[in-house]
């Protein structure tokens, strides 16, 4: 049964206090696009994202609607780029951080994540690569958000990965400064609870 003070007290949380849903995240997982021919690879990754999440932002909207509460940003999470990259030959992470950002702009939505490592065990095929590659990426793209985990509670904290991200955020925000060093706010560098 409807409870009418339930419904005022929504209603007034929507129109006074700004409720809304921040965020709907769709994850896709890109194992099966590793390649080993890098330009196959982003042609994978940008052809199943964009099938996967077609209807993400249509069917996000129409819950919005239907509910009447605001859904304000619609966002991708894949799989992390650097396990992707690892079978390439010679890849560019700024061409995986484009077909990431491509797919973006194609379904409508507002972030994609996943231009990430895991390093917090240590450095694995296509993980400094990916580090490497963060500042060029983040300032070729729009829509990619990039991640690096160097440390857990569990397996501790990978020291040569803090210090490589110094330098990485510093020219992050240098490559983007014309853009409110917008690339250093799309980074994000976190130690996991285990």
């Amino acid at each position: 049964m409807i409870n009418t003070q339930d419904v005022l007290e929504t209603i007034h949380m929507i129109n006074d206090e700004s409720l809304d849903v921040r965020t709907v995240t769709m994850g896709i997982s890109l194992l099966d696009c590793a390649d080993e021919d890098p330009k196959r690879a982003c042609e994978k990754i940008y052809n199943k994202i964009i099938t996967k999440a077609a209807q993400l932002v249509p069917v996000v909207e129409k819950i919005s609607n239907d509910y009447g509460i605001p859904i304000v940003n619609k966002r991708i999470s894949v799989t992390p780029i650097a396990m992707v990259m690892a079978s390439a030959k010679n890849p560019n992470p700024t061409d995986y951080a484009k077909a990431l950002d491509n797919a973006a702009k194609k379904v409508g939505v507002n972030f994609i994540g996943g231009f990430s490592a895991l390093v917090h065990k240590g450095f694995s095929a296509g993980d400094e690569l990916l580090i490497n590659g963060i500042p060029e990426a983040l300032a070729a793209t729009d829509f990619v958000c990039s991640s690096i985990n160097i440390g857990s509670t569990k397996s501790g904290i990978n020291m040569d990965a803090v210090k490589m991200m110094g330098p990485i955020i510093k020219k992050t925000a240098e490559l983007t400064q014309d853009n409110q060093c917008l690339g250093a706010a799309k980074l994000v560098v976190f130690l996991q609870r285990a």
